[in-house]
């Protein structure tokens, strides 16, 4: 699920290769990967996870990736500025569609950038597909699995310290998730924009490998980087909250803890 620069900038000339920059249309325009094609992930949120909101983001999601043109045999790889959770999103949404020929770049255009390997600026067209890829409901998860199994499974807030306790608020309510453990995102990250090294990710995720874990932050973008970080890691029961705090916090029946 992660790839190098090395071995990207190798395989540019690969037919069945589709590179996609998560960054915003600006960011791209200023220069890109060569091939690459633009969708800003962050434009894309999900936050209803009734039974019609996440047929609605199946739905919406598969549209997306046959506008993208990804088909079974595509080698796809997802980058935005460092090893980031947009990439990591689109990483996800792929795995969630049982896609599994699927990666970000590892340190993102930062990383590619400085090592002085090639850019463009021209404008990639899409060549569009008809995407129809088979559900993994085991990677993803809605507020009433939460409410459901709170004492059966570790919940994981990645997202900032403020936010875990409440003094940052950002939806009806402050808070978290009652039970969950705070791991903010960033502490994945180096300061080079790679993810850090497995040693450095076991000791931050000291957590039973045969835990069910559920991930989740305010829109499970950052939830995602999580959920590939713990997945490198050997933990093989990773959910995201899809709707994360952007749902829970603004469901005034839920519980909240601060």
């Amino acid at each position: 699920m992660i790839i190098s620069t090395s071995t990207l900038n190798s395989i540019l000339n690969d037919p069945n290769l589709l590179i996609i920059d998560t960054r915003s249309f600006k960011e791209y325009s200023d220069g890109h990967i060569p091939g690459a094609v633009n969708l800003d992930l962050f434009a894309f949120h999900w936050i209803d996870t009734t039974k019609d909101g996440i047929e609605n983001f199946n739905r919406q999601t598969k549209l997306l990736l046959s506008f993208l043109g990804v088909t079974p045999e595509k080698k796809v790889i997802f980058y935005d500025d460092v090893s980031g959770m947009l990439a990591a999103r689109g990483v996800w949404m792929l795995l969630y569609f049982s896609h599994e020929n699927v990666s970000m770049l590892d340190g993102g255009i930062k990383k590619w950038k400085n090592e002085n390997l090639p850019l463009e600026t021209k404008t990639n067209n899409f060549k569009p597909s008809t995407y129809s890829g088979k559900i993994n409901s085991d990677i993803i998860s809605g507020f009433e699995y939460i409410l459901d199994n709170l004492e059966n499974v570790k919940i994981l807030d990645v997202r900032s310290e403020g936010e875990y306790n409440g003094t940052i608020i950002r939806a009806a309510q402050g808070g978290h998730v009652p039970n969950s453990l705070n791991i903010d995102w960033s502490k994945n990250i180096n300061e080079d924009g790679t993810f850090k090294n497995a040693d450095e990710l076991s000791s931050l995720y000291n957590i039973p490998k045969n835990s069910e874990i559920i991930t989740y932050c305010q829109g499970a973008y950052r939830a995602a980087n999580t959920f590939l970080v713990l997945k490198k890691l050997g933990f093989e029961n990773v959910r995201v909250y899809l709707g994360s705090w952007g749902e829970w916090g603004n469901k005034l029946e839920l519980p909240v803890e601060k």
